[in-house]
């Protein structure tokens, strides 16, 4: 595996220098920025990548609107109480994507943001403070606890918030396995720790996030 120094100046070369690389890195919000976000815009980053996943994003965005009327401005406490009646409002509402997996699943994770709130204080703590040490961690927990939220969809959630992470696009797995830290896409729970170790060592090495170390990897191809 390649020293960190080693990737970003691959990276650089193909984007143009060093500037030019720095400019397209993104700065993930800090723990107090986090923690000050609102749980119900946690439901709405989760609702969104839902849908989105296999789906045409132009189309969830333009009716996100209807998304937030029909599902009461993703309050938690409202929506981890629909029921049946609910479910038979949703599946009928033109203003959204009518797809009934989908829509149960914002409501069970609804349950969870309310289950994490209880737990932390807020869903948003839970988030902020989970260590990047440990970031597979946090990934298996929304995967396991979460609804539909494995994978990706998860990973792309946490990025979406500003959560400081890394997301495994093809770009960033090619890297990975040139750098001999996995041999196809990690998917099992060994491989998944291998990246969890080299990413530790290249933030050990660079003193950047997990972000930043996502994306100079994917630039590197």
């Amino acid at each position: 595996m390649r020293d960190f120094d080693e990737i970003y100046r691959i990276a650089a070369d193909r984007k143009g220098g060093p500037k030019a690389l720095e400019a397209l890195l993104s700065e993930p919000l800090s723990v107090a920025e986090l923690e000050a976000t609102t749980d119900d815009r946690w439901l709405v980053a989760m609702a969104r990548c839902v849908f989105q996943a296999g789906f045409s994003w132009k189309v969830i965005e333009a009716k996100w609107e209807g998304f937030e009327a029909a599902f009461d401005g993703f309050d938690p406490a409202r929506v981890a109480f629909y029921h049946g009646e609910d479910m038979d409002r949703l599946v009928t509402d033109k203003g959204i994507v009518r797809n009934s997996i989908k829509i149960a699943s914002v409501i069970d994770n609804a349950r969870f943001i309310q289950d994490l709130a209880k737990e932390h204080g807020s869903a948003a703590s839970f988030f902020a403070r989970w260590p990047n040490e440990d970031y597979v961690g946090l990934l298996q927990v929304i995967a396991k606890r979460g609804s539909r939220l494995g994978s990706a969809t998860g990973q792309r959630m946490l990025r979406s918030m500003g959560r400081d992470s890394f997301i495994l696009s093809p770009d960033v797995t090619a890297r990975l396995i040139a750098e001999d830290v996995v041999a196809k896409a990690p998917s099992s729970k060994r491989d998944m720790a291998a990246v969890q170790v080299a990413f530790n060592e290249w933030a050990d090495q660079s003193g950047r996030g997990l972000t930043q170390i996502s994306q100079v990897l994917a630039y590197s191809i």
